[in-house]
């Protein structure tokens, strides 16, 4: 049998139609909201949907949407084996459920599957174009889990095995759900398939810079948790972030005075050879000039982005306290 959870907060402007496709699936859905202060929830209730509606504490995050979701369908639905999961601000393709459930079938190895995410309108603005570039990866077996973003189709057994999703993730979480699930012996798998459209939200810089930064403490933690293990998951990421986001500005900066300004030259130097290395890796990836430069500009920029997420999980780890970042002002949901 198949389920579907779809979570959200203050979606409530695309929640009718991210809804109406989940009930297309014909299967059993559940919509968790995160304290919404719109009309997520009577727009779900209009729908027909079940609602479970979490409160501010303890933290929200759409990890604890997820789990909320899956609470519910063992109680409510036992005899489920698998679950598509999606987000309020995307369309899912009505046939892409029965695909990923019929492979998963067909091969008790597999425990998530995803297809193709298309952002609705890429040519809207340079923040779609940018999410278009980020949903973009090759089909096959997963194994770099920054691939695995939250809308997938899962087997229900294996997400009991590694205990869900933790909670404790404010970002990134599908990610390292990709990774225990690896780690346990299932595999994750991308097929050549429609799975959802996608409407990211971001109108300008400042929720786009603040969505970066929610990446870079998404790295962090999830090096944090699974940097050493046989995935090493973000090493490669965390020490790139760390090193152009950090070091080497700091380094020049400090640098600066006693080297009379060469410091901050090599500094200038050393991000010119970045943004070359990010334009040719989107030109082999079959990107246009256009994207690529795009891609190039924004990748920069997310260095620092990142680096500033960084130290903020790190802030966090001490503190101990964990809130989710909103990058889309007051109207956004927690998600990937």
């Amino acid at each position: 049998m198949l389920a579907t959870i779809v979570i959200g907060r203050n979606e409530a402007a695309s929640l009718a139609e991210a809804l109406a496709s989940a009930q297309g699936a014909d299967a059993p859905v559940v919509y968790v909201d995160s304290a919404s202060s719109d009309d997520s929830v009577a727009v779900a209730r209009k729908a027909g949907i079940e609602v479970l509606s979490l409160s501010s504490p303890p933290m929200l995050s759409a990890a604890r949407g997820r789990n909320a979701g899956l609470e519910w369908l063992d109680a409510r639905h036992p005899e489920t084996d698998f679950v598509q999961f999606l987000d309020g601000d995307c369309v899912l393709c009505s046939d892409f459920p029965g695909i990923a459930a019929n492979l998963m079938l067909g091969d008790p190895d597999i425990a998530i599957v995803v297809g193709h995410l298309r952002e609705q309108a890429p040519g809207s603005s340079i923040y779609s174009k940018l999410s278009m570039l980020e949903w973009s990866s090759d089909v096959g077996e997963i194994r770099d889990f920054g691939n695995l973003g939250g809308i997938m189709c899962a087997r229900v057994s294996a997400l009991r095995v590694v205990g869900g999703f933790n909670a404790e993730m404010i970002a990134g979480e599908d990610s390292e759900l990709g990774v225990r699930i690896s780690l346990a012996g299932f595999r994750v798998v991308k097929i050549d398939a429609e799975m959802a459209t996608h409407d990211n939200g971001i109108r300008h810089f400042g929720a786009w810079w603040r969505r970066s930064v929610r990446a870079g403490h998404a790295l962090a933690q999830r090096f944090a948790l699974n940097g050493r293990s046989a995935v090493r998951d973000c090493r490669r990421e965390f020490f790139s972030t760390l090193f152009w986001g950090i070091v080497l500005p700091a380094g020049a900066l400090i640098l600066a005075w006693p080297s009379r300004g060469a410091s901050l030259l090599v500094c200038t130097a050393g991000y010119l050879v970045l943004a070359l290395r990010i334009r040719r890796s989107l030109l082999r990836g079959g990107r246009t000039r256009a994207e690529a430069n795009i891609g190039m500009g924004f990748g920069l920029l997310s260095k620092l982005a990142n680096a500033v997420g960084l130290c903020r999980y790190l802030w966090n780890a001490r503190t101990g306290g964990f809130r989710i970042i909103e990058y889309k002002g007051a109207a956004v949901r927690p998600r990937r």
